[in-house]
């Protein structure tokens, strides 16, 4: 072959060379931007990009690390009947309270060793364990008397309103359940449509009963005036767990009823204890309150209701 024709061949296989490199360069480019090619000829190996499979109902959560599906949390269902759902602001005390329990009842028969130890969307036993959580009310439900699952407003008159926080609810200082006292074995009678009280206090009406801002009624009187028992029935709760209300002792008489004594200076009763109407239970006082006074509340399947409706006329 003469020397003309040996440059001319090298120069040919020289550009063949440089026209495969640069359409191997163009097919790299598509696989990287498509991960699906194969390449032939070519010195470089690529590997196929993996692929990610997105189901249609998985949906990345903003701020989550990129790529990452993470689903969204369930949807928190509505109680069946005989159980309540804890919400922001509940305690244990307000949670008995609305549904005609002792919060130590209620303590039981959900292992809570510390009334204070709650979550929000736990889920609390509130009727006896085997019993129909609808008997007491047919037809009606044992959820909450509030829409909100809280309690529609303090136990407490208008004059402590100020103890409480910006939603209505009492904030409660630790508490731990103290031993049981008095008569452990005081029943309480099935329930009852209507109940006769006797007053628990005498002197002047203070305050009535107002759905929207006062809960019960206010007596007046002299600190130390004696505080009675209008039904009998028995001590759920003695103490001053509940901010806002002072010294305050709630009695269950039976099924449906229970009546809340407020600001008392000093209390003669002790959770568990059976009382019998027209028993001194308390002193009248001011704590928590701008005077001294009792407040007095009845509760009908923990629904505040009027209290004059029970009450012989003034």
């Amino acid at each position: 072959m003469s020397p003309m024709n040996t440059l001319r061949n090298e120069a040919i296989s020289s550009r063949l060379t440089m026209l495969q490199r640069v359409l191997c360069l163009l097919a790299m480019s598509a696989v990287v931007s498509t991960g699906v090619s194969t390449l032939t000829g070519c010195a470089t190996r690529l590997d196929n990009a993996p692929v990610v499979e997105r189901s249609v109902n998985e949906v990345p959560v903003a701020g989550g690390p990129s790529g990452v599906n993470t689903p969204a949390p369930a949807p928190v269902g509505p109680p069946p009947p005989g159980y309540y759902r804890v919400k922001p602001g509940d305690t244990l005390y307000r949670i008995a309270l609305n549904n005609s329990q002792s919060y130590r009842d209620i303590a039981t028969w959900n292992n809570l060793t510390n009334p204070n130890q709650i979550e929000v969307d736990q889920l609390l036993r509130v009727v006896p364990p085997g019993s129909n959580p609808l008997a007491t009310v047919p037809g009606v439900s044992t959820a909450p008397v509030a829409g909100n699952g809280v309690q529609s407003a303090p136990l407490v008159s208008t004059q402590a309103m100020g103890s409480l926080n910006n939603n209505g609810n009492g904030v409660s200082p630790a508490v731990t359940i103290p031993p049981q006292t008095g008569n452990p074995g005081a029943t309480v009678p099935p329930g009852s449509d209507n109940l006769t009280m006797i007053w628990p206090a005498h002197g002047p009406i203070i305050n009535t009963f107002d759905d929207a801002k006062n809960k019960g009624v206010d007596i007046g009187g002299a600190l130390g005036d004696p505080v009675v028992a209008v039904a009998d029935g028995r001590v759920v709760y003695a103490g001053s767990g509940l901010r806002g209300y002072g010294n305050l002792i709630i009695v269950k008489h039976d099924a449906t009823f229970l009546t809340a004594y407020a600001h008392n200076q000093a209390l003669l009763v002790k959770e568990g204890d059976a009382v019998v109407k027209g028993q001194k239970i308390a002193a009248m006082g001011n704590s928590d309150a701008d005077r001294v006074m009792l407040h007095f509340e009845v509760r009908k399947q923990g629904k505040p209701v009027d209290p004059m409706k029970y009450l012989p006329p003034h």
